[in-house]
């Protein structure tokens, strides 16, 4: 077992914050440009804009953004974009807009309160039309999530990448948690789903992966790896008899005895015959 680099680590915890520092940057210099431009254009056309007033509107909202960011993270993290059911998770993601824009809302009013308190002002956020300012906010807090979403799907999808392979290595690198592990492909019995992560099993043990079983079929189909059910590949070199089942599935036994299920769908991959 070899201790990964920055290349090497599939925990979510060790690649969080890259996405999270991202944002801010990104977020910042829009800030910036938001306040600067509001102050130019006040100016431009004659009016008396004290500074404190646009920097409290748009830095109020990105404090609170900032806040809620690691949210939509894990929202993301447990709930990828996943193509079997991207409808599904899309109308989930879309309903989490409401709190997520309901908290943001609450949270910068709040900050601007305060600070047009401590100026002897007072702000008013509804001007006598809460709901029609609570609709202008959502409709743009939903492309804040979808962004915020984008970007934390993207180091997900990164990090749940097989890891390329080595030119001279045969071997097979898996991340499990913050290491590098490499396996012999005949050392490997079967690839397993388990929600949001895949198991490889060995003869003694099995390793937690992140990713998808689709992302690994590609590079393990190589290796002689054949998908037999819709969450699971089975190393055909391990494979010591296939047993029809009543149902039109299989019964795969292995080398090492254990036996698996195999679906009538992907009995084709197998030939019907087992790999000796």
């Amino acid at each position: 077992m070899t201790t990964s680099g920055e290349n090497g680590t599939s925990g979510w915890a060790q690649i969080q914050w890259r996405p999270w520092l991202l944002i801010l940057a990104v977020g910042s210099v829009i800030t910036i440009v938001n306040t600067t431009s509001v102050l130019l254009e006040a100016e431009r056309d004659g009016d008396q804009l004290s500074w404190w007033r646009p920097f409290s509107w748009e830095f109020s909202s990105l404090l609170v953004n900032m806040a809620l960011a690691p949210f939509i993270g894990e929202a993301v993290r447990r709930a990828p974009p996943r193509r079997d059911n991207l409808l599904r998770l899309l109308s989930l993601h879309l309903a989490l807009t409401v709190p997520f824009s309901m908290l943001h809302i609450a949270g910068m009013v709040g900050i601007r309160k305060a600070v047009y308190g401590l100026a002897g002002d007072f702000y008013d956020f509804s001007h006598g039309a809460l709901g029609r300012e609570l609709f202008y906010e959502w409709r743009k807090d939903v492309l804040t999530y979808a962004a915020f979403a984008a970007v934390y799907w993207f180091f997900l999808w990164r990090a749940e990448r097989p890891p390329a392979e080595r030119k001279g290595d045969d071997r097979i690198e898996i991340r499990d948690g913050g290491a590098a592990i490499f396996l012999a492909p005949g050392d490997i019995l079967y690839v397993e789903a388990a929600g949001n992560y895949i198991e490889f099993h060995t003869a003694t043990r099995a390793h937690l992966v992140r990713g998808t079983l689709a992302a690994w079929e590609t590079r393990l189909s190589e290796r002689g790896f054949a998908r037999v059910h819709r969450s699971r590949l089975v190393n055909r070199a391990r494979v010591r008899a296939i047993k029809p089942t009543s149902s039109g599935d299989v019964e795969i036994t292995l080398d090492e005895g254990r036996t698996l299920l195999g679906s009538r769908r992907y009995r084709a991959s197998l030939n019907e015959e087992p790999t000796a």
